[in-house]
């Protein structure tokens, strides 16, 4: 892998097509492998690395292409998924019920409960009387982690919410995590479990920089 290209492509991302959903799905899969969350909800079968590739693929295809922005470097390896706070909030019921064969599928029965638990638990947590910029996921394959990627996709973002001073939020269960975004601005307005034997998470808040 061309680590400088990939570094150079992520300080300029591209918005990603219909027809790189499923590629975008991959690397977040890969990127997500050994997530605190989704390891505490997914199922924890053989069945476990194709379920998290569909629940990536399912996201992107019905809630994210067509409600938010895909950021990705031109040649993969990374991508940020945006949603505007306009875009968020109860969803049409048929829009449900396409989704919940999937849902069942990543967490299997058994762990279905902790997902709708984590929904809750974000629910609450995400302040939506403010219009912002929703980062839903953010993600670096394995093998591009370490080399400043997922910083730079994040600054492209916040740079452009600088230009038209808009908030955004996001929440994480990866404590490394944590300082990255504050270095870019973010702040934590948040902290919680969605169970007693689940991870904690942090939701982070981000208002635009001053104007220079």
């Amino acid at each position: 892998m061309d680590f400088e290209t990939l570094r150079r492509e992520s300080e300029a991302p591209v918005t990603a097509t219909r027809d790189q959903i499923d590629s975008t799905a991959r690397d977040l899969s890969a990127a997500f492998v050994d997530d605190p969350l989704l390891s505490w909800f997914m199922r924890a079968d053989a069945k476990r690395h194709a379920a998290r590739e569909r629940f990536f693929k399912v996201l992107l295809k019905e809630v994210a292409f067509p409600d938010g922005r895909l950021q990705r470097p031109a040649g993969g390896g990374a991508a940020a998924v945006w949603i505007p706070s306009e875009n968020l909030g109860p969803q049409p019921l048929h829009r449900e019920l396409r989704g919940l064969p999937m849902l069942l599928n990543a967490s299997g029965l058994g762990r279905f409960p902790r997902l709708l638990a984590l929904r809750s638990a974000m629910d609450a947590a995400h302040p939506m009387i403010h219009p912002h910029e929703y980062l839903w996921f953010l993600g670096v394959t394995p093998e591009a982690q370490g080399h400043g990627v997922g910083s730079r996709l994040l600054k492209a973002e916040t740079d452009r919410l600088d230009s038209i001073r808009r908030a955004g939020f996001l929440e994480t269960a990866t404590p490394r995590n944590v300082p990255l975004y504050q270095r870019h601005g973010f702040r934590i307005i948040a902290e919680y479990r969605p169970g007693s034997d689940g991870p904690t998470c942090w939701g982070m808040w981000r208002d635009p920089a001053p104007a220079a």
